[in-house]
Formats: structure tokens, C-alpha cells, sequence
């Protein structure tokens, strides 16, 4: 696929929503993980029996930054702009342009992904750049836990 093939299929994809992908459970050995490589041992994402008594969730709750960090795999699968990126010669994540956390992700809370494509355009001669929103929905509850504007680019 040439980079003007690419950005043609891109383009036609503005707008559109993808579906939401497979629910996925966020467990407390994930935020363990999380918490030791991130040097965050706040006791609101690693100590159980404190959080169940003082935490206004009842439980620990995971990382924002965890959860930003599962927006590539709970997006992917599902993206309709995914077999545009794999037929770039390679492709990187480029930066986030708006980030916010509405809701928490409870341990063993289910979470999954969807994305809207913004924008694509060329960039330099070899590369596109599209904008996309991540959206991480957590089961049950009214708000997103995370709601990502990333961009990427793909380079052919």
C-alpha cells in the first residue's frame, strides 16, 4: 500500500466509530506490576485491606496511567484503521494531545476500547500522521475511564 493508497483509506474513515472490542479484566497482580515498574506504591492502588476501609471505592482501583497504557491493545482489534497502520513500513506512537480520566478502574473491574479516527494527513515525505480517539469504557459504569486524543504515525 503507497502512502497516498494509505491516507486515501484514512481519510474515508474520519468519523467512524469502531465497535467496542472484547472486555478484559484489570486484575490486582496487573496493578501490582504497574505500581513496582511505575515506582508508584500509592497504598489507594496496592494495599486491599486499606483500600476496602478508607477508599472511596471500596477497593484499589488501577493506575490512570495503566490504564492509558491499554488503550493500543483494548483499541486494536476492533480498529477499522488497523490494516492501514500494518501495511506502513513501521509506525509510532507520536504523542496525546488530550488526556483525561473520568472514571476509576476498580481491581477486577472489566474494561474494553473503542476509537473514532479524527484527522490524517501527510507529513514529510515519507509519513502520515492521523489523530484518534481512544475511548476505555469500564463495565458498569456511566463515565469512561480514560478518554485518550493519541496520535500516530505511519511510515512508508
Amino acid at each position: 500500500m503507497t502512502r497516498e493508497e494509505a491516507l486515501a483509506g484514512l481519510r474515508a474513515l474520519i468519523g467512524r466509530d469502531s465497535p467496542p472490542g472484547a472486555w478484559v479484566t484489570v486484575t490486582q497482580a496487573q496493578i501490582d506490576v504497574h505500581s513496582r515498574n511505575a515506582n508508584d506504591p500509592q497504598w489507594i492502588h496496592t494495599d486491599v485491606a486499606r483500600a476496602r476501609r478508607e477508599s472511596p471505592y471500596g477497593t484499589t482501583v488501577a493506575h490512570a496511567f495503566l490504564t492509558l497504557a491499554m488503550v493500543n491493545p483494548l483499541t486494536e482489534p476492533t480498529s477499522p484503521f488497523l490494516a492501514i497502520r500494518r501495511a506502513a513500513r513501521y509506525s509510532v506512537n507520536y504523542g496525546l494531545n488530550r488526556v483525561r480520566f473520568p472514571a476509576p478502574v476498580p481491581a477486577g473491574a472489566r474494561v474494553r476500547g473503542r476509537n473514532r479516527l479524527l484527522t490524517a494527513e501527510p507529513v514529510g515525505p515519507d509519513a502520515l500522521q492521523y489523530t484518534w480517539v481512544a475511548t476505555i469504557e469500564v463495565e458498569g459504569s456511566p463515565k469512561p475511564a480514560c478518554v485518550a486524543e493519541v496520535v500516530h504515525r505511519l511510515y512508508y
